[in-house]
């Protein structure tokens, strides 16, 4: 019975200290959400035309499923495509994409904000990395500008 109260105590204090610990990180503030409007998508040379049209079919689905009830600030983005790298990794199944997003001003045109990252994504099949890529792109770009997912 004493090992029993002992190990519930310990259980306990560990529990209010983790507890105590988890109010020291702050929580993030939102940011910036936008009313987007449209998706231009841009690329180099030699870029899939599946990979294009998938990235550009998704975001739009998004963006017409995203009903905005509070006046926020029209944007218009442009997804550049900077660069792709195919066969990446130990396995060679990894293709990893730069992407910048632009988000123009529908008002004056000015660009109000700019997001660069990358993208890392896995498929054993090459013949369905191209649309498995864009559904990663497409899920970032929802998530940074605050899109609900279009549906089918």
């Amino acid at each position: 019975m004493n090992c029993f109260r002992s190990c519930f105590f310990r259980v306990a204090l560990v529990c209010m200290a983790l507890a105590s610990c988890a109010s020291l990180f702050g929580k993030q503030d939102p940011g910036p959400v936008y009313d987007v409007r449209n998706a231009i998508i841009l690329s180099g040379p030699n870029m899939p035309p599946a990979l294009l049209s998938g990235i550009g079919d998704r975001v739009n689905k998004a963006i017409n499923a995203t009903v905005r009830t509070e006046v926020y600030p029209r944007v218009v983005l442009t997804i550049r495509i900077v660069s792709i790298r195919r066969q990446q990794g130990y396995e060679k199944n990894q293709t990893v994409a730069d992407i910048t997003v632009d988000a123009a001003s529908v008002e004056d045109g000015s660009v109000i904000a700019v997001s660069k990252f990358s993208v890392t994504s896995v498929s054993n099949n090459s013949s369905s990395a191209d649309e498995i890529l864009a559904e990663d792109i497409s899920a970032r770009i929802r998530s940074i500008f605050t899109l609900k997912a279009g549906s089918a």
